[in-house]
């Protein structure tokens, strides 16, 4: 069968039945590359004899294709920041990176950027400009530019960018695809070239919300639910700056958020924009210095000269000034305080228009700045931020919006962002390929012989389930061994026992309930942050003759410790 969609969902489904295998999805990943030609997406193209010889671990994301953005070191790879001159090949893969690859994913290139992760244009690369597969000539953003290309015209299943001023929502936007942007510190940036190390977050582009959470949750080593807020939620909206289409695009957005029974805010963002122009009218720019400052000072030449002159006004900022800032910051961040209490979310343009090649390259700092008015508070103010397209405006360009909220709200957003998606057509990028997971889907708290790499895992995978997270029950179960796979049991006297979580279809999970045989079925199990999940639950009567394995805290772990393999 011919491998369409790079979906996560889709690779899982026809990996189950056989339909293709990993080295098919490669060699259709580079028969795409090869068919866009010199596009600017990649400054590292892995040769494809490469990516077929890497042992392929069977986790969640076992056998999809992905890129990283070329600021993010990986051992033995050249990290350029789109500067020749800077380039060094490193030694280590940032953790980032390791827990990706571990999880079973295929690492096809690292994608080009705007110079040093300075720019939202995607056009301030020594290695070309990117253009949006959405409309010849249009701008792709940056400075994540090479990722978000590679996702929308469907190359891989999933990139990873950067995100300072909004690097991971302005590509995103322009592209048609989801951006994540999650809270500062729960991704590691060790291994990334600093741009604001203070401020920068790893991002993730993906066509679907489902997909950037479950790339996000791997890389952080704790699941990102996407399920629907299940609450009807403040959302605030501000007036709008911007073109006419997008004027008209954002109102259709905000009705679309109404119409999901949430409550519509009306907000002022000037303590917000205010604090955006902090990054590059504060000391902020100092700090982009102090992590590349040596080599600019010594190598000028090797600067694009849009990018030499954005970084200048760095060299001349004093001690006194960097204080003030701070303070300033604090101040406007207590300014921002008074509207979190009104909203839960914060609902903006991702980008108030756009722009074509062409007009970037003739005022590109003042065409940088428009594009960043709704994006560089974020970090600044730490905020979370997810990115969603919301299809064409009638005069033919890319619109969607961002969705923000508090450090920490990561999961509230990805559930709220999936759920607008849907609704709002369910844009796939360039790829034109329908929204994977467009109906309902439920989550399967899996104990033992379903879970990934254990014996009856493939019957799971059949129905079309996907690993979310791993995570763990409230104190309220023992757990029995029943000879070739375990039963959970509530009780009062219980304990925490590891469980996977799994995504499915309601009717794939009738589906697995006329599989299961007695004494074990489904029911609702309790999980240890207080979720209520259908799950793998066994008659009490299978306890009498059953050895008591609660003390192991997991399956696997008993497996292991007790019965391990011949």
């Amino acid at each position: 069968m011919t491998v369409g969609s790079l979906q996560l969902a889709a690779l899982s489904r026809g990996y189950a039945a056989g339909e293709f295998t990993p080295a098919d999805v490669v060699a259709e990943v580079y028969r795409r590359i090869r068919a866009r030609g010199d596009d600017g997406v990649w400054i590292t193209l892995r040769p494809i004899e490469e990516v077929l010889a890497a042992e392929i671990p069977r986790g969640p994301l076992y056998g999809v294709p992905f890129a990283v953005k070329d600021n993010i070191d990986v051992a033995g790879l050249p990290t350029t920041a789109a500067c020749p001159g800077f380039a060094y090949v490193p030694d280590a893969t940032a953790p980032l990176v390791e827990r990706l690859l571990a999880a079973g994913a295929l690492l096809i290139g690292k994608t080009n950027l705007d110079q040093f992760a300075t720019g939202l244009s995607g056009t301030r690369s020594p290695y070309g400009a990117c253009e949006s597969p959405l409309v010849p000539g249009l701008i792709s953003g940056g400075s994540s530019s090479g990722s978000a290309v590679a996702v929308s015209a469907g190359l891989v299943s999933f990139a990873i960018g950067t995100d300072t001023a909004g690097s991971g929502r302005v590509p995103a936007a322009m592209t048609g695809v989801v951006g994540l942007k999650p809270s500062r510190g729960l991704v590691s940036t060790t291994g990334v070239v600093p741009a604001c190390a203070s401020l920068d977050c790893a991002s993730v582009f993906a066509l679907s919300v489902p997909d950037a959470a479950a790339v996000t949750g791997v890389m952080a080593g704790s699941g990102l639910p996407a399920e629907g807020p299940g609450v009807r939620l403040r959302v605030g909206v501000p007036d709008f700056f911007g073109d006419e289409g997008a004027r008209a695009g954002f109102a259709d957005a905000v009705a679309g958020l109404a119409a999901l029974g949430h409550e519509i805010v009306a907000v002022g963002l000037a303590p917000f924009l205010a604090a955006g122009r902090l990054l590059y009218e504060g000391p902020w720019l100092a700090e982009r210095l102090a992590g590349i400052g040596d080599f600019v000072a010594k190598h000028p030449a090797e600067i694009h000269p849009v990018t030499r002159d954005v970084l200048a006004g760095g060299w001349d900022v004093t001690g006194v000034e960097v204080f003030r800032g701070l303070r300033r910051l604090a101040e406007l961040t207590e300014e921002t305080a008074a509207t979190w209490a009104e909203i839960d979310v914060l609902a903006v343009p991702s980008v108030p228009t756009t722009f074509t090649l062409a007009e970037m390259a003739a005022d590109p700092i003042r065409h940088n700045s428009t594009l960043g008015y709704y994006t560089t508070f974020a970090n600044l103010l730490d905020l979370a931020a997810v990115a969603v397209p919301a299809g064409m405006t009638a005069t033919g360009r890319p619109h969607g919006i961002t969705l923000l909220g508090p450090s920490g709200s990561d999961a509230l957003l990805a559930g709220l962002a999936r759920a607008f998606h849907q609704a709002a057509g369910g844009m796939t990028g360039a790829t034109r390929q329908p929204l994977e997971g467009t109906a309902p889907e439920v989550l399967l708290a899996v104990v033992g012989a379903h879970r990934t790499g254990q014996p009856l895992h493939p019957q799971l995978a059949a129905l079309g389930a996907r690993c979310h997270e791993v995570t763990a029950t409230a104190r309220a179960y023992r757990l029995y061994d029943l000879g070739d796979r375990p039963g959970m049991m509530r009780v009062p006297d219980g304990e925490s026992i590891e469980v996977e979580l799994h995504h499915l279809a309601p009717e794939a999970l009738g589906r697995l309930l006329v599989q299961i045989p007695a004494p074990l079925g489904l029911g609702t199990v309790e999980l240890l942050d207080g979720r209520l999940v259908h799950g793998f639950l066994c008659e009490s009567y299978a306890a009498a003759d059953a050895k008591d394995i609660t003390e192991f805290g997991s399956w696997p772990d008993y497996l292991l410790r007790i019965r391990p393999a011949p």
